[in-house]
């Protein structure tokens, strides 16, 4: 369609940036968010299938107790498992735990866990250096569960969310056959939903994005360029690849790759498609395996591949925290902290592996005082309220 439409205004000599806004911005941003609604449908019928026939508060029943150990309640067990599919109807899902203490905890926690979204960036430096293994999946898994884990702990003893614990009340319905207008209507209430509120934000995301790559400053003034290492996008990544240097990948692209991210996060490896002068790449990526390889080295991958699983989600789902928060300073709250976590675990990833190749700096120093700390976090008594 895109390509049609593109030699359709060709032929009328239609201006190339109106070609560039409508073909790669507008109907590529509609691409982008119809391209998730396949999977997000078929995942919210599945899931209101186990709501109906009353499996899920059984499951958020019997989970409460190992929940409670790292400062959540057994509701947070579904938003976690519906973000393992997207972040956006996992956030929306934490509006189900009454408790303000517990649903707040749970949505700044519960996009720890890799959504479908993020598995082309795992699939991409799973190819390109750890020879395909399907432990690298395993691991960003496990990596998640643990930032989650982690994150409970640490932030149930502060005074944001310090206190006793809430009472678990669920009521719990007998089991009986799914009834299929049910289904149907719930599928299509969060379907709609996601494509509202998701899709706006993608929509304009994707169009901020083309006109980032587009345009940008040379000899001859500003204006639309071909080369996209003269882009407004590269400036912009050149401007903040200082901050990835403790983490192993202070060049321009991956800078600009992790901005495209808070887009949407399979934008990560399209844009270094992009960057590298691919026209398209796979869903793997396989077309940049050596390019990737050229910049990257084995430790530099992993700590971008955790860094990018860990930080601040895409904007719909920021949109979606937003919301569920019910206002400016906790969305700014939870999106901060995910970011620092983020970058923190990162930074000891790969400084801490530097050290067992010999290489010490100042930032090995800065990294093992970090891990130090974040230990002392952990076993730190609490000093009121109820056990975790």
């Amino acid at each position: 369609i895109i390509e049609n439409l593109r030699g359709a205004f060709e032929t009328r000599q239609v201006a190339p940036w109106l070609i560039g806004l409508v073909c790669d911005g507008i109907i590529a941003g509609v691409g982008a968010v119809l391209g998730f609604v396949p999977q997000m449908l078929i995942l919210f019928f599945l899931l209101s299938i186990l709501e109906d026939i009353g499996y899920m508060a059984r499951v958020a029943f019997i989970l409460d107790r190992i929940f409670r150990k790292f400062g959540l309640s057994g509701k947070s067990f579904i938003p976690m498992l519906v973000s393992s599919g997207c972040g956006v109807p996992g956030v929306m899902a934490c509006r189900t735990i009454e408790n303000e203490r517990d649903r707040k905890l749970t949505v700044m926690t519960t996009c720890f866990i890799p959504c479908g979204a993020k598995m082309p960036i795992i699939a991409l430096f799973a190819g390109a250096f750890f020879g395909q293994s399907a432990w690298i999946a395993v691991s960003a898994y496990f990596i998640g569960v643990a930032a989650v884990v982690v994150s409970g702990i640490i932030l149930k003893k502060t005074k944001l969310f310090r206190g006793d614990v809430a009472p678990f009340v669920m009521e719990l319905p007998k089991y009986h056959l799914p009834l299929l207008k049910n289904i149907l209507r719930t599928t299509w209430d969060r379907g709609w939903s996601f494509i509202k509120r998701a899709g706006s934000v993608i929509l304009i995301s994707a169009v901020i994005l083309w006109f980032l790559q587009a345009f940008g400053i040379t000899a001859e003034g500003f204006g639309m360029v071909d080369d996209n290492d003269l882009s407004l996008l590269s400036y912009i990544g050149r401007a903040i690849l200082w901050i990835f240097y403790p983490l192993g990948f202070g060049f321009w692209q991956a800078a600009v790759a992790t901005f495209t991210g808070l887009i949407a996060k399979e934008n990560v490896v399209g844009t270094f498609g992009v960057l590298y002068h691919f026209a398209e790449v796979s869903e793997d990526g396989i077309e940049i395996w050596n390019n990737i390889a050229q910049d990257f080295n084995g430790l530099s991958a992993y700590s971008f591949m955790i860094f990018n699983l860990l930080c601040a989600p895409c904007f719909a789902a920021m949109g979606a925290i937003k919301r569920e928060m019910g206002n400016a300073k906790w969305t700014w709250i939870a999106i901060g902290y995910m970011t620092v976590f983020s970058y923190v675990s990162a930074m000891v990833v790969y400084q801490i592996g530097m050290l067992f190749t010999g290489v010490f700096t100042v930032w090995s120093v800065i990294a093992i005082i970090v891990l130090l700390f974040g230990l002392f976090l952990l076993i730190r008594p609490k000093k009121n309220g109820g056990e975790i």
